[in-house]
């Protein structure tokens, strides 16, 4: 039987650029497959159902709540996200590594249920770059940026339970210590000894 794939979890405050950085990740590592969120929240522009998200009603997502169909969900922000467990746990089996894009309250609960799984968080450079980023993109009203930049410091402290923190000052670098870590990840003695069954006992020490 072939080894498992590895889960990889991205997450860090709003407007620490995490989806930029996972969309560069994915676009550079072929074999990484992303899993795709659930969210009550509606969609931004330029957003699409099944593409960048799941886009379901709060009725709809405490059914998956109740039928234990999610790996892991959260209420962020006034709305609810959350992973579908099926699609990662059959990726996984298959020996495909998967990443979840996924917030910090959701990534610990993955860390409880998948101890092997990779944390990954994604800081900014600075408080003042958070703030910029987030009133430059334009996707929230002032209110509500204001709420996530109250969030952002406790969501710092945190950062500590992660695997590994990467900030993201420019994203082609951050992207490449991303992929350094995969690689560190896959060269631990449990991932080769779950590939292959078991050291080679020919081979010369």
């Amino acid at each position: 039987m072939g080894r498992k794939g590895i889960l990889i979890v991205i997450s860090g405050p709003s407007g620490a650029g995490k989806g930029t950085v996972n969309r560069a990740l994915l676009s550079l590592l072929s074999d990484l497959s992303y899993s795709i969120s659930a969210t009550t929240r509606l969609p931004r522009n330029g957003e699409t159902n099944g593409v960048n998200y799941y886009f379901v009603t709060g009725e709809k997502f405490q059914e998956m709540i109740a039928a234990d169909k999610l790996l892991e969900w959260a209420k962020v922000y006034d709305n609810y996200y959350g992973t579908p467990r099926q699609a990662v746990e059959k990726m996984l089996e298959e020996g495909r590594d998967v990443v979840l894009e996924i917030d910090i309250q959701g990534a610990l609960q993955v860390k409880e249920k998948y101890p092997d799984a990779v944390l990954i968080f994604i800081a900014p450079p600075s408080p003042a770059e958070l703030e910029r980023r987030l009133r430059r993109r334009g996707a929230d009203a002032p209110q509500e940026i204001e709420k996530r930049l109250r969030s952002a410091a406790a969501e710092m402290s945190l950062a500590g339970r992660y695997d590994y923190v990467v900030v993201n000052d420019e994203v082609e670098r951050a992207v490449s210590k991303i992929c350094s870590i995969i690689t560190a990840e896959k060269c631990r003695s449990q991932y080769y000894l779950n590939k292959s069954g078991g050291l080679n006992e020919s081979t010369n020490s």
